[in-house]
């Protein structure tokens, strides 16, 4: 009879947990899976001091599981399990918008703007990519300049000194929004000072220039980072 109590009990608060993560995802479900995992680690003990260890084993696990103690936690809590798949961080300026991937460190982007306005950069060949760098401003110049650093490294051999400007420190036209801010660093509006610290961490681990990545979007990156953690102070 205990026992199925104890179940019961566990049942209650995963149905409780449901319910509470369609309602906040952000604060009532890490409240409600914490409850949760220590409610199933009170039970497992409780069934191995009766010593029904064959309940209380898989019932301690689960516990272990809602915690984030575990690697193979479905739920994902935890600093173990938080890394989500899928992200992307997306750049704008005034001719472009460039977007990465978080797990492949790909980038990709299109044309807003010009001759070439809504064509993916990945379909323009290397003399037009070339072209293109004299037609827009010093900031767009930057942002193509990262992406040609990653699609054709030595693209800089076959451009002359005014398409390779790109290498300088462009000037930001205008101050960087939240909006834009979220938006780079992948993180949903909103999101806590440890979820904007973690995106800014795994993405200056494939933009640091230290490790060949690109000084402009590493020095946009750190203004994201800096602009959302202001609002955490």
């Amino acid at each position: 009879m205990t026992v199925l109590l104890g179940i019961a009990a566990l049942l209650i608060v995963l149905w409780a947990l449901h319910g509470f993560v369609k309602a906040n995802p952000k604060g009532l479900a890490i409240g409600m899976r914490a409850a949760g995992g220590v409610a199933a680690l009170a039970a497992a003990a409780f069934l191995a001091i009766r010593g029904q260890i064959q309940l209380a084993v898989p019932l301690g696990a689960a516990g272990l599981g809602l915690l984030g103690w575990l690697p193979w936690s479905a739920l994902g809590l935890g600093p173990r399990t938080q890394k989500r798949t899928g992200q992307t961080s997306r750049v704008h300026s005034s001719f472009l918008e460039m977007t990465l991937d978080h797990d492949t460190g790909a980038m990709s982007g299109r044309v807003l703007a010009g001759r070439y306005q809504g064509v993916t950069l990945d379909a323009l060949d290397l003399p037009s990519l070339l072209g293109l760098l004299k037609e827009i401003d010093e900031e767009s110049r930057m942002l193509l300049a990262a992406y040609l650093d990653r699609r054709h490294p030595r693209w800089r051999e076959h451009a002359d000194g005014g398409a390779a400007a790109g290498k300088r420190h462009a000037a930001r036209s205008s101050h960087m929004t939240e909006e834009e801010a979220y938006q780079i660093l992948g993180v949903a509006p909103g999101a806590s000072a440890d979820e904007v610290s973690r995106a800014h961490r795994l993405l200056m681990k494939k933009l640091h220039p230290d490790q060949g990545g690109s000084t402009y979007l590493a020095a946009r990156v750190n203004e994201a980072k800096d602009l959302l953690l202001r609002r955490h102070r």
